[in-house]
């Protein structure tokens, strides 16, 4: 076997050159269920908002990958002992976080599958990725699941400071064009260590992670929590739950066999084996498209027009509140649309709907990131910083949204 060629390189927007570190790596990224991450959008729908958001979740996981080289690198030379065993672990590990995806991202969560997380999914792919490579992956899903002893090591795929959202934020601030979620990855990384097991950042890189912080804020409120890109989201969770419904009803629609299983069948975590996953392993952002495509001519006046408002970008109005919408309101509209289109409350619930979004920049309650002082004290970062709206920033904000047709 030829191991030179499999040390290949990615040229990345974001970083510039990435090489593969080993050969386990390259053969991870060559499988199929990490090949289907390229037909996946990191940011579901918001391109809608944001034209060029149409980077995938491939790029993000080589991204992650490269800052957890980088972290390696930064912590062993601070004297931090990593051995080369846990070093490809960490890697893989953070290689394989999102694989569990499903077409644009978040909304299959909530539509085709019951209840079963990505994460829970990613783990059944590393799982069984882990039988095929004969076992060399089981330290990297002890890492992922936090039963590894270095405690250190899953902060930096599942913390507050992980690779992951220092990946994401600085791609998809570069994707977008939101110049406010641009962080400095790399001085947050070089500013990163372990003390008593834990992942810690050194005092003169509180700035870093201030912006940080900030700029995760920023970027929920204005890409992620978009309203436009929520409404976006919740048509399509409706046109799945709707196509569900209908072929519960004995409706046949044209649909790709991965997807027309999970129109058939409830399944949740119980049903979740491995056959379903080599089934879910076939779904990707092209499958709900091309369907998307076949139901807008649907004689169903929900499916149908459901679809082509998100095929032609003709999108719900949305109105985001700081307190709950009353349901008098609600009620008003959904009775205006069905004396207006002669359907049914059930239907009209479809088209008419309120519900909320949150945001909470930082968890004081949760893997938090603590600041090494000078004087070698270890303080959680809310409490070191000397801006106030750190502190506030740990709070989490709630606001409620109606959508409704514009017309």
């Amino acid at each position: 076997m030829n191991t030179a060629n499999k040390l290949k390189i990615f040229n990345d927007p974001i970083y510039g050159f990435i090489t593969i570190p080993n050969e386990q790596i390259f053969d991870l990224i060559a499988h199929k269920y990490f090949q289907r991450l390229r037909r996946i959008s990191q940011m579901g729908l918001s391109y809608l908002v944001y034209p060029g958001a149409h980077h995938t979740r491939f790029h993000h996981a080589i991204g992650c990958m490269h800052l957890m080289r980088k972290a390696v690198q930064t912590l062993r030379f601070k004297g931090v002992e990593i051995s080369k065993e846990e070093e490809e672990a960490l890697l893989a590990a953070i290689l394989l976080h999102d694989i569990g995806h499903g077409p644009f991202s978040h909304a299959m969560e909530h539509s085709i599958v019951d209840g079963i997380s990505h994460e829970y999914i990613s783990l059944q792919f590393m799982e069984m990725l882990n039988e095929e490579f004969n076992g060399t992956l089981t330290l990297a899903i002890q890492i992922f699941k936090g039963e590894y002893p270095r405690k250190f090591m899953n902060q930096l795929i599942s913390g507050q400071l992980d690779m992951d959202r220092t990946d994401y934020l600085k791609r998809d601030s570069f994707y977008t064009g939101v110049s406010e979620g641009n962080i400095n990855s790399e001085r947050i990384i070089s500013m990163l260590n372990v003390v008593d097991d834990q992942l810690v950042v050194e005092e003169k890189g509180i700035y870093s992670v201030e912006k940080f912080l900030v700029a995760r804020r920023l970027m929920y409120w204005q890409v992620y929590l978009h309203k436009t890109s929520l409404a976006a989201e919740q048509l399509l969770i409706k046109i799945l739950q709707r196509a569900k419904q209908l072929h519960h009803k004995g409706k046949r629609l044209e649909a790709s066999r991965s997807l027309l299983f999970f129109l058939d069948n409830e399944v949740g975590k119980e049903k979740f084996n491995k056959e379903i996953l080599e089934i879910f392993s076939r779904l990707d952002d092209v499958d709900i498209l091309s369907a998307m495509k076949e139901w807008q001519f649907n004689d169903d006046f929900v499916l149908s027009n459901l679809c082509q408002m998100l095929l032609n970008r003709d999108l719900l109005k949305v109105k985001i509140k700081r307190k709950s919408i009353k349901k008098e309101k609600i009620e008003t509209r959904i009775t205006s649309f069905m004396e207006k289109h002669g359907v049914s409350e059930e239907e009209a619930g479809f088209f008419v709907f309120s519900g909320l979004i949150e945001n909470q920049a930082y968890s004081i309650d949760k893997q938090n990131i603590h600041i090494l002082m000078k004087s070698g004290k270890i303080v959680d970062v809310a409490k070191a910083s000397d801006q106030f709206n750190i502190k506030a920033l740990s709070k989490p904000v709630t606001k409620y949204y109606l959508c409704y047709p514009k017309k």
